[in-house]
């Protein structure tokens, strides 16, 4: 699904009543989550999953083929855990 198809879908199950107003909403539920997650808060929302940040170590590594090697820093990356309810949604939709 792309981006005009879900603010579609956003549009009909939000009732929202022009295609802008449904971006609207997403473009706010998502700049949301990403300044919680930049300020390391987590977003829970029950039923259906929670948002983090958690810190991703960094390794070191050869280039295969080459005598190359690398190392990458620590870095913080975003997290998505579902919820019971997403994930019997889905289970159920199969």
């Amino acid at each position: 699904m792309n981006k005009a198809q879900f603010v579609e879908l956003v549009q009909k199950n939000g009732n929202y009543k022009t295609k802008v107003e449904a971006e609207n909403a997403i473009k706010a539920f998502t700049e949301a989550v990403t300044e919680a997650l930049v300020g390391k808060e987590d977003v829970s929302l029950v039923g259906f999953g929670s948002f983090g940040a958690a810190l991703q170590k960094g390794k070191s590594g050869k280039v295969p083929g080459t005598s190359k090697t690398y190392t990458t820093q620590d870095k913080m990356v975003p997290k998505f855990k579902a919820g019971k309810g997403l994930r019997d949604r889905v289970s159920a939709g199969k």
